[in-house]
């Protein structure tokens, strides 16, 4: 079991490599919004593109 000098000399020794965590970074910082599909709607059916993604062997051989 180490001593309460030692504790004290390895916390001085971590903090002078490590310096303090950065700045929290706040969530509206970090988060844009825009909309999904400029200019389009959303709910409309459009087969070519949901071919490009979604490509499956077993979906296309009918499994």
């Amino acid at each position: 079991m180490s001593s309460p000098r030692t504790d004290e000399n390895a916390a001085v020794v971590r903090k002078a490599r490590f310096g303090a965590l950065p700045e929290r970074v706040a969530y509206e910082d970090l988060v844009e919004e825009r909309p999904a599909l400029p200019g389009k709607s959303v709910d409309v059916h459009d087969t070519d593109s949901l071919a490009v993604r979604f490509s499956c062997l077993a979906a296309d051989l009918g499994v």
